[in-house]
């Protein structure tokens, strides 16, 4: 416990964003100086070396990062990020141009011979006006530059992609909200008819209702649930319909599934209601309603089809309803294009298909 807690506490300083920073730095020092050592006489050379490139290369990086990108390149000011970069570029390589010269090559020549055979004469002009010798120092000089812009850029990308995963849950939350209450709503409407007529089914209900609310409070809290407890909370609540309608609607479900493949919960129940609130409670005389699930290797089909009301006096068009406006969010949130959508208003029918890829 007392090493976990030293761990969190070690955690929480390093991601702090000047700790971070800093650490960055001693990680990178130590890696580019121990990896070149083998190139210099001495360790005290290296130090030398590494302690004028550190700071040049931490006042050109910090100044990029800091100051030139938020002034003038997150403003929209690109030529002026341009043009400041490469003055300070160039101040850079006219910098180490001048220490090399006048301090390391007299006090290291002997690392320096190799070096010094790249120039014709090696005179301080030929140096500075070398484009070869420009690009290599500016290369070496925006190494920590690049380096913290790709991790900076990862970290955006990380957080991006936790920040729309959080949003996708909260949306997929709120959704469910909004479903299951309109799915309790109507189950106990059905339970009210019942018990005003005093009907020995009543019981049944209950227990009926009993087994579906337990799903819809607490197995259906995952992303995505076995196909087989969809299956079971369908036909609890078929059964139901069935003692309110009784002889009033024919009900066909046929269903071809296998105990493995998941998919997200309550996704076909709002289309079952949608055929009874609809194709149903209007009709007044018979209804039917035809439901076929299958699942085919990794491939879910659902189809529903109900009978419409005979035309009365009022429109017989269908209104999409909260439920199937949130139906079809979720399926754009959890299957984005692995889905497909189908529904068709017949004369004398309203069809569903629905297709689906299983999880």
């Amino acid at each position: 416990m007392v090493l976990k807690a030293i761990l969190e506490t070690i955690k929480k300083y390093i991601q702090q964003p000047t700790i971070s920073y800093l650490l960055f730095w001693v990680l990178f020092v130590m890696f580019t100086a121990t990896a070149s050592s083998w190139y210099y006489s001495s360790t005290r050379e290296v130090i030398e070396v590494y302690t004028i490139r550190t700071i040049i290369q931490f006042l050109i990086t910090s100044t990029v990062i800091f100051v030139f990108i938020p002034k003038f390149l997150n403003q929209g000011h690109k030529i002026l990020f341009w043009i400041f970069s490469l003055a300070l570029l160039t101040l850079g390589f006219i910098t180490c141009t001048l220490i090399k010269v006048y301090y390391l090559e007299p006090t290291y020549p002997v690392t320096y011979q190799n070096y010094l055979k790249r120039f014709p004469e090696a005179t301080l002009h030929d140096r500075l006006t070398s484009i070869k010798e420009f690009i290599r120092v500016a290369n070496y000089l925006l190494q920590p530059t690049f380096l913290l812009l790709a991790i900076r850029f990862y970290r955006k990308q990380q957080a991006l992609t936790k920040l729309n995963e959080q949003k996708k849950i909260a949306e997929l939350t709120a959704l469910k909200n909004q479903l299951n209450p309109h799915f309790l709503f109507n189950t106990l409407n059905n339970l009210y008819a019942l018990a005003f007529k005093k009907s020995d089914r009543t019981m049944l209900v209950i227990q009926k209702l009993s087994e579906i609310l337990d799903y819809t409070l607490y197995g259906c809290n995952e992303k995505y649930v076995p196909i087989r407890k969809e299956v079971d909370l369908i036909e609890n609540y078929l059964a139901l319909e069935k003692v309110r309608y009784d002889d009033r609607v024919s009900i066909s479900f046929k269903k071809e599934v296998s105990k493995e493949g998941k998919i997200a919960p309550l996704l076909l129940l709002t289309f079952i209601e949608n055929a009874f609130k609809h194709g149903v409670s209007q009709e007044l005389t018979n209804a039917t309603i035809n439901i076929e699930l299958t699942q085919k290797n990794k491939e879910i089909d659902f189809k529903i089809e109900n009978t419409k009301p005979k035309p009365s006096g009022l429109s017989n068009t269908y209104k999409e309803e909260i439920g199937l406006k949130n139906v079809k969010k979720q399926l754009n949130l959890l299957y984005q294009n692995n889905h497909s959508l189908n529904i068709n208003e017949e004369i004398n029918w309203y069809k569903v298909h629905l297709k689906l890829s299983t999880k």
